[in-house]
């Protein structure tokens, strides 16, 4: 089974999706048979590489402290085993270049393995996803040598296609992220809970 994962690594919800799908596949005993394709969709390709404060965009926006916002995508990701705590990532950041490394990661088999660890260094880490050697640090660790690493973090073709990839995804009708087809069948919006994702799975096996 295909399952196309369209998702972005700064966003929280995505994380969460992402481990909810795993878990449903696991729960199945399909976590080593289906396979799960990352494709890109930028939320925010026009963020400095140097990151901007999110937590501040969004008080200004709303005028209000976002934390009890917060503490929802902190309890919903604590259901899912993750141990988010959004105070340590102040920042967001482009992911371009991110997205980039994923979609050579595919042919290396190390795809999904990638995307955790790209979510975890952002997320849990508080690290800064744009830097180029904190990316190659990541690639290296998937597959990548440093070389063919730093070569794609400077193509700029290499942005044009991972652009080209989330505007299609665009022009496909997605809207918000994460976003998951099952077989080209199916399709499911939003992180949701586990059950939901269980029953796409076992609707695309059975169709």
């Amino acid at each position: 089974m295909k399952i196309d994962v369209f998702s972005d690594i700064v966003c929280p919800w995505c994380f969460i999706g992402t481990e909810r799908l795993e878990r449903a596949l696991d729960s199945l005993g399909m976590a080593a048979t289906a396979r799960v394709e990352h494709h890109a969709f930028l939320l925010r390709s026009d963020t400095p590489r140097t990151g901007s404060n999110l937590h501040e965009e969004l008080r200004a926006k709303y005028g209000v402290d976002p934390q009890a916002m917060f503490e929802r995508v902190e309890s919903a990701a604590r259901e899912s085993g993750i141990p988010l705590e959004l105070s340590r990532q102040p920042l967001t950041y482009p992911t371009q270049w991110a997205h980039t490394l994923l979609r050579h990661a595919g042919p290396k088999g190390t795809q999904k393995a990638l995307a955790r660890a790209l979510f975890g260094a952002h997320f849990l880490e508080g690290r800064n996803i744009a830097d180029p050697v904190e990316l190659r640090r990541l690639a290296v660790a998937h597959g990548f040598s440093d070389e063919e690493a730093t070569r794609l973090l400077e193509d700029p073709r290499e942005f044009e296609l991972t652009q080209r990839e989330s505007d299609e995804a665009h022009q496909r009708g997605i809207r918000g992220v994460p976003f998951f087809v099952f077989d080209g069948r199916f399709a499911v919006s939003g992180a949701q809970p586990e059950s939901v994702f269980r029953e796409a799975i076992q609707r695309a096996a059975t169709g």
